[in-house]
């Protein structure tokens, strides 16, 4: 396969896919190792960009989810919620938290996938191979931003359409009928939703019937990030695990009670549990 850009391999060589109709562990190809009750795939961000465009050359689609600390946690109290990583057809670490508590107790990942990422890997290799994208969140005109953001950096994409839905569209079946028809209209291969768990991945589930060949990415604030609403740690702050204290930094009214008061003792109780199971086992 060529490379997508010059000196940069984007993409491995599609591998064979499994064999159809397998249990959620083993859609990705890899089994899945469990860190805080849910499943999480054995890839880096470039196996699922390679996953996503196998899928999409075979007329397959899926529904690619990345729990983050704040997602494990809901899920920890909600079976239904944790039932929906289950039966995502990839389901990534977007979270340092997570990928420490999988080294920890000896399952390791290859690292952190974000949505924040995925959208300019699988937005690279959809420009590369043709392949129609739709990007559905955000503030109003966030959506026709990211859009414009992602042609500026690659010029070949075809962006189907974008939708920037209110607050709780999801709950009025008109609503989400008319983004249905939109989409089925657009008949886009990828499909960002950015509208925060569980909310984008049920609405993804409810959606995915009417495009069975279609990859959909739940990416949280990945369409705000790319339209440059947001800022974005610095890539050292994302690699060492302090992009939530930018974050935390950037949005305190919003983002401190969650992640004070919620995910940073989730995440100690997370790692010492992890750490206790390694040393028991």
């Amino acid at each position: 396969m060529p490379d997508l850009l010059p000196g940069r391999r984007l993409l491995p060589s599609p591998r064979p896919s499994a064999s159809p109709g397998p249990s959620p562990s083993r859609r990705s190809g890899k089994r899945r190792v469990t860190v805080a009750g849910i499943a999480l795939d054995q890839l880096s961000e470039l196996q699922v960009a390679d996953r996503v465009v196998a899928g999409l050359k075979r007329g397959k689609g899926g529904h690619v989810v990345t729990p983050n600390v704040d997602i494990a946690r809901a899920c920890a109290r909600d079976v239904r919620l944790r039932d929906i990583v289950r039966r995502a057809d990839i389901a990534v670490a977007d979270g340092m938290p997570l990928v420490w508590a999988a080294r920890v107790q000896g399952t390791p990942l290859p690292g952190r996938v974000t949505g924040a990422d995925l959208i300019w890997s699988l937005s690279e290799a959809a420009a590369f191979y043709g392949f129609p994208v739709y990007l559905v969140g955000g503030e109003p005109g966030v959506a026709e931003q990211a859009a414009a953001e992602l042609r500026l950096r690659h010029p070949a994409l075809i962006v189907a359409g974008v939708c920037a839905p209110p607050y709780g569209f999801d709950a009025s079946p008109c609503e989400v009928a008319t983004l249905r028809a939109a989409l089925v209209a657009a008949a886009p291969s990828l499909v960002f939703v950015g509208l925060g768990f569980p909310r984008q991945d049920l609405l993804i589930e409810e959606l995915r019937p009417d495009l069975p060949a279609t990859w959909f990415v739940g990416c949280g604030s990945a369409i705000a990030f790319a339209a440059g609403a947001l800022p974005r740690a610095p890539a050292w702050m994302r690699d060492s695990g302090l992009e939530w204290f930018f974050r935390l930094a950037t949005e305190p009214r919003r983002l401190a009670r969650r992640y004070l008061a919620h995910d940073l003792p989730f995440a100690l109780r997370l790692l010492t549990l992890s750490l206790l199971r390694r040393l028991l086992t």
